[in-house]
């Protein structure tokens, strides 16, 4: 690996995820486009205290309905408790309860792509586990602030049992 892409990446957990309704600002996303996503998050952030049913204040980064060749919708979003009275404006997804592998990101946002390549390019492959066509998601911690790098982001995939 040359030092560019170098990140710190902790030994993974295994958890059993709970279901999840996260609603936020989404857009499609693909390989060529995911620099877009910081956009989306400075867009939603202002929204963050304000979604009808938000639960706690941890927010998620959801990426789904994968079509098999790089697109994907992402969710940047907050947990919510129901469906009802949710405006038009925001767009929705249910994360059903299964395992999930968990790694922790160190270090500032700008390298979570060379994160999820190490996933993706190194771990996944060696580890035996295969993905599920499932939502994966960020969690960032109540505490997250990207510009003083403080706070926990985690990286939730779903994973074969």
């Amino acid at each position: 690996m040359d030092e560019q892409t170098r990140v710190e990446v902790t030994e993974p957990r295994f958890e059993h995820g709970h279901f999840l309704l996260i609603a936020g600002l989404g857009e499609r996303f693909t390989q060529e486009t995911v620099k877009g996503i910081p956009e989306l998050w400075d867009k939603f952030i202002p929204h963050i205290g304000k979604v009808p049913g938000q639960k706690g204040e941890v927010t998620y980064g959801v990426c789904c309905n994968f079509d098999g060749k790089g697109g994907f919708d992402y969710i940047a979003g907050v947990e919510i408790s129901k469906l009802d009275d949710l405006p038009e404006t925001y767009r929705w997804v249910e994360v059903q309860p299964q395992l999930y592998v968990v790694f922790e990101h160190k270090g500032p946002l700008d390298t979570l792509p060379q994160t999820f390549q190490y996933i993706h390019g190194t771990w996944l492959p060696q580890s035996g586990h295969e993905l599920l066509a499932a939502p994966e998601f960020e969690r960032y911690s109540e505490d997250f602030n990207p510009k003083l790098n403080t706070g926990k982001l985690e990286l939730w995939l779903p994973i074969k049992a």
